[in-house]
C-alpha cells in the first residue's frame, strides 16, 4: 500500500510567506523522490504532489514539524485529487492573486549568516546594509499587499543583478526565492545628509558614528521609521534631544552591542539575556545597576528599569562594527563594547512615525543634525515593541515590529470585526475567522495626524486580510476620535455599531488570548474609563460572561478636583484624600509650592468640579502625592512607575493592619491612604503601599466571589512588577490562579483585542449574562 502513488493538493496557511516556506518545500520534495508544484496564493502556500504513499504522508507530517524558523502554521490540510502537472520533477511556480486569506510575516532582526557575510572582508557583501535571507530582515514593513512577492515590495524598483538572481535561483542558495534579496551592485544605498539636507561625502556609517561621537543628532531611517539616535553617555547629547524632542523625563530605549555590553548597567535575571537576541528584537526593561545613571546621565531619570534593545538591522550592527574599528568575523559580538546609542522614535510632538525620507527633512529639521537614510522605501510604520519579563513569561508594554501582524487564535470563529480601541496607546483589530490581527501601536489620539493613521491603518488591514468587517466596535467614550471614526465608518457601510464599556474590553483581551469561554471573574485596574453609568472607572471587579459583563464590586470614589487635570497633578489626588480625611486645612500649606492649593481646598470643600472617580491608577497618584514623590507628572504613569520603584529599592513589607475596609462589595483604601499622609519615609511609604494593595485586592476577590478558582487580571496596573508579584502571590496561596495578558499589552494597547472578541461574541450569538455593552 505505501508504494501506491497517490497525488494530492497541500493547502498550507498560517504566516508562511516570506519565511523561506516554498523552497523548504521544494528541498522536502526532492529529498523524498517526489514530483509536482509548490506556490504562494492569496490564501497561503498551495502544493501538488505525487509519488508513493508512504512519501506523500512523510511531506505532509514534516511540513509542519520542520518548518522553517519564522514560519507560524496554522493548518496543513490535504486532499486527494488528479494531477494537474505532467512532469517528474518539482518545481516553485509563479504566485496566484485572489481574495487573501493568509498574512504577511512579520520583520525579523538579521541572522548570524547574513552578519558573518557583512563583517567578512572578501564578500560581497562586506558592510552591506541592507544584507537579509530567507530567514530574516524585513517583511511587513516593505509589503504592499498579498501574495509576498518581490513587485509587491519596496524592493521592486531594484531589479536584481545576474549574481543575485543566481542565489534567487538556486535551490541549494538560503537566498532561493528571497523576495528581497539583494547586493551592493543592484540593492538599496545609503547616504549621509547634513542638517540641511546636503549630502556628505563621507562613508554614511563612519560619517554618522563620528558625529554621534561629537554630540550630535542623527535621524537613522530602521525598518518601520526613523529613530534620534545620540550618544547615551553624553550628558549634554542626551539633555539636547530631550529639549529639542520636548521629551522632558520620559525614559529613553538605550542600544547596546550585545548582552555582555549591558552586564555593568543592568541587572540581568534568568531568560532575559535570551529575551533580549529573540529575532524579534523587542526593547527589553531590565532593572537598572547602581552605577547605570552615572554611566547613562539623563536617560531614564529616576526609574527603576531601563529599556535595553539590541541591533537588528544590519545598518544598526554596522555602526557598532565601526565603533570596534571594523573588525573581521562575528567574534567581536560576543565581547562588550563601550558604544550606548540612544534609539527613540522619531516622531516629534506625539505625531506618527517619519518614514519617507522628505518627511525626515521636513519634520525632523532642527531637531536632527545629520540624516543617516537610504532609497528604500518603508511601506508600512511599525514602531519598536516593547516587553519587559515576568514570571510567567514575556509581556509586551507595546507590541509592535516583530510581533504585528501576528494572529492571535481565538476559541471561535465568524464573520469579520473590526474595532478601533480607545484613545490612549491606540490600537486597531480586525478579526478574519478564528483570527484576530492586532495592529502595530498607532499612539495617543490627541493629534489629527494620529488620527489619520488610525484611518491609514484601517484601510490598510482590511486590505490585507481581504475582509468586509460585518461589526464595528470601539468604546463608550463618545469624544474619542476612535469612536466618532467606528461611527463614520459604520456609518458609509450600513454596519451596525457596538458600543464596549472600557474595562470589559481589558478584560476580554486577556479571555480572547486565553480562548476563555463562559463566566469568569476580572480585576480590571486602570487610569480611567467611561463607566456605563456616565462616571470614570478604573479599579473594577467584574464579572465577564460572553459578550456581557456585571459589575460586581469597585473602589470606593475619590474625588477628581479639576477633573482631567487631576490626572495629571499627583498632588491633587492626595488633597483629595486629605479632604476625605477631614483635613482639608492642612492642603494650601502642604502644597504652598502650587499655586492653585488654595482653591483646590475650596473646591474640595464646596465640591465644585470634583467629579467623582473608581480608577486605581488615581490611587497610585494620590500615594505618591502624599508621599512627596511626583507632584506634577511629565508623562503618563510616572508618579506610578516612580512609586513603583521605591518599593523595589526597599524591598519586602509586611502590609498595613486594617488597611482596607470591604464594604457593600465597595474596597476603600482610606485607612492605607491615612498611613502614607503621615509616613515620612518615601522607599517605605512605597512599599507599604504596594504590599497593603495587594493584600486588599485578595481580600476583595475572597470576599466577593469565595468560591472563584481563577481571576483575570487586566489594566494598565498590572504592568507594576512588584504589585503583580505580590498577587499572584497571594492569590496562588489562596489556591486562586491570576490569569495575565501575553501576547497584547495589559494597557490599553490590547483593548482593541477584547472590543473585537465581545461583538464576535455578539454577532455569533454567544451573549451572555446581564451588564454588558450600550
Amino acid at each position: 500500500m505505501s508504494n501506491a502513488i497517490v497525488c494530492q493538493n497541500i493547502r498550507v496557511s498560517g504566516v508562511v510567506q516570506g519565511v523561506g516556506f516554498r523552497p523548504f518545500v521544494w528541498r522536502l520534495a526532492r529529498e523524498l523522490g517526489l514530483a509536482g508544484w509548490v506556490r504562494n496564493d492569496s490564501r497561503g502556500v498551495e502544493i501538488e504532489v505525487r509519488g508513493a504513499a508512504a512519501q506523500v504522508k512523510s511531506l505532509t507530517e514534516r511540513l509542519e514539524q520542520e518548518a522553517p524558523p519564522l514560519a507560524r502554521i496554522n493548518s496543513v490540510i490535504a486532499r486527494d485529487t488528479a494531477p494537474a502537472y505532467p512532469g517528474d520533477d518539482f518545481v516553485i511556480i509563479d504566485s496566484r492573486s485572489g481574495r487573501a486569506a493568509t498574512m504577511i510575516g512579520h520583520d525579523t532582526g538579521v541572522c548570524r549568516d547574513c552578519l558573518a557575510e557583512m563583517f567578512d572582508p572578501g564578500s560581497r557583501r562586506w558592510r552591506y546594509a541592507f544584507t537579509n535571507c530567507t530567514n530574516c530582515g524585513p517583511r511587513y514593513t516593505i509589503s504592499r499587499g498579498l501574495p509576498y512577492d518581490r513587485a509587491r515590495t519596496s524592493l521592486r524598483p531594484f531589479t536584481l543583478c545576474p549574481k543575485c538572481q543566481c542565489e534567487y535561483r538556486l535551490p541549494e542558495d538560503r537566498r532561493f526565492h528571497a523576495e528581497a534579496n539583494c547586493c551592493p551592485k543592484c540593492g538599496p544605498q545609503l547616504f549621509l545628509l547634513d542638517g540641511e539636507g546636503h549630502r556628505l561625502a563621507d562613508d554614511p556609517i563612519a560619517g554618522a558614528l563620528a558625529m554621534l561621537m561629537q554630540g550630535k543628532i542623527v535621524a537613522i531611517k530602521g525598518l518601520g521609521g526613523f529613530h534620534l539616535a545620540c550618544d547615551a553617555r553624553n550628558a549634554v547629547a542626551v539633555a539636547v534631544l530631550r529639549e529639542r524632542k520636548q521629551r522632558d523625563e520620559k525614559p529613553f530605549v538605550v542600544m547596546l552591542a550585545n548582552a555582555p555590553s549591558a552586564a555593568h548597567l543592568v541587572q540581568m535575571g534568568i531568560g532575559e539575556p535570551g529575551l533580549m537576541t529573540l529575532p524579534t528584537r523587542p526593547a527589553i526593561l531590565l532593572r537598572k545597576r547602581g552605577s547605570c545613571d552615572a554611566a547613562l546621565p539623563g536617560v531614564a531619570p529616576g526609574l527603576a528599569l531601563l529599556g535595553v534593545m539590541l541591533p537588528y538591522t544590519p545598518l544598526q550592527f554596522l555602526l557598532f562594527h565601526e565603533a570596534a574599528k571594523r573588525p573581521a568575523g562575528v567574534g567581536w559580538l560576543e565581547r562588550a563594547q563601550d558604544l550606548a546609542l540612544v534609539m527613540t522614535s522619531a516622531n516629534p510632538g506625539g505625531e506618527p512615525l517619519v518614514i519617507g525620507n522628505s518627511e525626515a527633512l521636513l519634520r525632523l529639521y532642527g531637531i536632527a543634525d545629520a540624516f543617516l537614510m537610504h532609497d528604500r522605501d518603508i511601506a508600512t510604520r511599525c514602531d519598536d515593541s516593547v516587553a519587559r519579563i515576568t514570571t510567567g513569561g514575556l509581556q509586551f508594554i507595546r507590541r509592535a515590529r516583530g510581533y504585528t501582524p501576528r494572529a492571535i487564535k481565538l476559541p471561535i470563529s465568524g464573520p469579520s470585526v473590526l474595532a478601533v480601541g480607545a484613545w490612549f496607546k491606540n490600537t486597531i483589530c480586525v478579526t478574519r475567522g478564528d483570527e484576530a490581527f492586532v495592529s502595530q501601536h498607532i499612539g495617543d489620539l490627541d493629534n489629527a495626524s494620529v488620527c489619520d493613521f488610525l484611518e491609514e491603518s484601517v484601510t490598510q488591514l482590511v486590505k490585507l486580510l481581504g475582509v468586509e468587517p460585518a461589526i464595528v466596535a470601539h468604546d463608550l467614550h463618545p469624544d474619542f476620535h476612535s469612536t466618532r471614526f467606528a461611527a463614520d465608518f459604520a456609518q458609509q457601510r450600513r454596519l451596525p455599531l457596538l458600543g464596549v464599556q472600557h474595562h470589559h474590553a481589558h478584560a476580554a483581551a486577556v479571555l480572547a488570548e486565553h480562548g476563555i469561554l463562559g463566566s469568569t471573574l476580572a480585576l480590571s485596574l486602570d487610569g480611567v474609563g467611561l463607566g456605563t453609568d456616565g462616571a470614570a472607572w478604573g479599579g473594577e471587579l467584574l464579572r465577564v460572561d460572553g459578550a456581557g459583563f456585571a459589575r460586581i464590586g469597585h473602589l470606593v470614589p475619590l474625588a477628581l478636583p479639576g477633573g482631567d487635570r487631576a490626572a495629571n497633578e499627583p498632588w491633587r489626588m492626595a488633597a483629595a484624600v486629605l479632604h476625605r480625611l477631614g483635613r482639608n486645612g492642612e492642603i494650601s500649606q502642604r502644597f504652598a509650592a502650587q499655586p492653585a492649593a488654595p482653591a483646590v481646598a475650596q473646591m474640595l470643600a464646596g465640591d465644585i468640579h470634583c467629579p467623582p472617580t473608581t480608577s486605581m491608577g488615581r490611587m497610585f497618584d494620590a500615594a505618591a502625592g502624599l508621599l512627596g514623590i511626583k507632584s506634577v507628572m511629565a508623562y503618563e504613569g510616572q508618579a506610578a512607575m516612580l512609586l513603583e520603584g521605591l518599593a523595589q529599592s526597599y524591598g519586602d513589607i509586611l502590609p498595613l493592619d486594617l488597611g482596607w475596609r470591604i464594604e457593600q462589595g465597595r474596597l476603600d483604601l482610606l485607612p492605607l491612604l491615612a498611613a502614607l499622609a503621615d509616613e515620612k519615609n518615601p522607599e517605605r511609604g512605597a512599599a507599604l503601599f504596594h504590599a497593603t494593595l495587594a493584600a486588599a485586592l485578595v481580600d476583595w476577590v475572597r470576599v466577593l466571589a469565595p468560591a472563584e478558582r481563577t481571576v483575570v487580571g487586566s489594566g494598565g496596573c498590572f504592568l507594576n512588577e512588584v504589585l503583580l508579584r505580590a498577587l499572584r502571590a497571594r492569590l496562588g496561596a489562596q489556591g486562586i490562579q491570576l490569569i495575565e495578558a501575553r501576547q497584547v499589552p495589559p494597557n490599553d494597547g490590547g483593548l482593541s483585542v477584547g472590543q473585537a472578541w465581545i461583538a464576535l461574541q455578539h454577532l455569533v450569538g454567544s451573549q451572555g449574562s446581564a451588564g454588558g455593552c450600550a
